[in-house]
């Protein structure tokens, strides 16, 4: 079985975080996304494209800030212009037909997700904020080295410093996946469905749901 099989998904809006109370009493955090307007775009196929996937657009805008080439996508797909679009690749592409509605009844209850998001950007931060270093001493004569990273290279061997080395820069706005988050609830009637835990990105962020790829 391979991690393209079966996989359902949407798109939606971060709405914020709330709770809700389990049969035991116990308050559950919960993340609210909204999935109302996931709509079907295109259909790829072995035949025509070399692979199977579903095009999915979801978030409405204003038909004349699109451009001509995906104004004539979106009718030949017989749906009004979509803000964002996003491609799945799934094994089912055959099941679904452009034009086709999605909501929140594609998962259920108890079921597993993986969400993907752009996480918060935090600017340019140095390293103790952005990997977590230790900060000097703050006795003993130390004059302004509180924060600084120390020694990041070698003298003559190697001579340089080696990628990947941990220092200052900008920290976050990056694409990040939460696995394995369980839905409490899914609104169909409201098109909202609540996920446990916390999910990456902003409040009205945009984020991808999709059947948890390490699911049972």
């Amino acid at each position: 079985m391979t991690q393209n099989a079966h996989r359902s998904a949407l798109l939606g809006k971060k709405l914020g975080m709330s709770q809700v109370w389990d049969e035991n009493g116990f308050f559950v955090p919960v993340t609210l996304v909204d999935v109302a307007t996931n709509v079907v775009t295109a259909v790829k196929t072995d035949d025509s494209d070399g692979y199977k996937a579903v095009q999915l657009g979801y978030g409405q805008i204003d038909p004349t800030k699109v451009t001509k080439p995906l104004a004539g996508h979106f009718a030949k797909a017989g749906v009004t212009p979509r803000r964002h679009l996003v491609e799945i690749r799934t094994d089912d592409a055959a099941e679904f037909k452009a034009g086709q509605e999605l909501t929140a009844e594609l998962f259920g209850e108890g079921s597993e997700v993986d969400v993907t998001g752009t996480t918060k950007g935090k600017g340019f931060a140095g390293t103790i904020k952005r990997w977590g270093f230790k900060s000097y001493r703050r006795t003993h004569g130390s004059h302004k080295n509180e924060r600084r990273p120390g020694s990041v290279g070698a003298c003559a061997t190697p001579s340089r410093i080696l990628k990947g080395k941990h220092m200052a820069g900008r920290m976050g706005h990056v694409t990040a996946t939460a696995q394995n988050l369980t839905i409490v609830s899914a609104d169909v009637e409201n098109g909202i469905i609540a996920i446990k835990g916390a999910v990456p990105g902003p409040r009205g962020g945009i984020v991808l749901l999709r059947s948890a790829v390490k699911g049972a």
